[in-house]
């Protein structure tokens, strides 16, 4: 008998954390700095450079993010341990997407007043959360922050779908392909945005999480 899979594990909610993902990555380079705010190994290759490069005024920017990045880990994995959170699964990552989005909503009501620094600090400190929180897809291990995983799986997907003509294969192919198409999406949503919203672009991923906390809420 097949295992039921939890609303926050199905492929269009994992689509919606996917796009936000890309679209608080694009939000957070374009406009703080050349950081992002969950893709922490690209700021982790971004710090190498600098460092490579002697441009020590600029490391501090990465190291921000990744420091804000473990904190918010923390803070997630604290209310992971609560009580309210094991009892109650599907109500404890709600109260994690409000607060995700709750963070969000608040860097578009600073707008330019706040710093790269604390723009990074609080976005980053988003992404923490999402990805923490939200882990499987279909009941198979799924990163909403980072593609690389997901592209191995959509190249062996993709083979066994052709050559071996497999119907699991061919689920995962299908999902894994609408998780790359809502992550670009989410970025390029962001791009097209800034010149029209600025800084009230990040509540474009805030609304998308509030979407996704509607969709567990039914």
């Amino acid at each position: 008998m097949k295992k039921a899979i939890h609303a926050y594990e199905q492929p269009v909610f994992g689509a919606l954390l996917t796009m936000t993902a890309g679209a608080m990555d694009a939000y957070s380079y374009l406009l703080h700095g050349k950081v992002f705010a969950g893709m922490q190994t690209g700021n982790l290759i971004l710090l190498g450079i600098r460092l490579g490069e002697r441009q020590f005024n600029l490391c501090w920017r990465y190291a921000i993010s990744l420091l804000a990045f473990f904190t918010g880990t923390l803070i997630v994995r604290i209310f992971q341990r609560n009580k309210l959170f094991k009892t109650h699964g599907t109500k404890g990552r709600q109260i994690i997407l409000l607060y995700q989005a709750s963070l969000l909503i608040l860097v578009a009501i600073l707008g330019t007043h706040i710093s790269n620094f604390g723009a990074t600090i609080i976005l980053s400190i988003a992404a923490a959360g999402e990805l923490q929180a939200f882990h499987q897809l279909d009941g198979v291990p799924f990163t909403p922050l980072m593609m690389t995983g997901n592209l191995r799986t959509l190249a062996e997907t993709t083979w066994d779908t052709v050559v071996y003509h497999e119907s699991a294969a061919r689920h995962r192919l299908s999902t894994t392909l609408l998780i790359f198409i809502a992550f670009t999406i989410g970025s390029a949503l962001i791009a097209v945005t800034i010149p029209y919203l600025g800084t009230a672009a990040i509540l474009i991923p805030a609304v998308i999480l509030l979407l996704a906390w509607l969709k567990l809420a039914h």
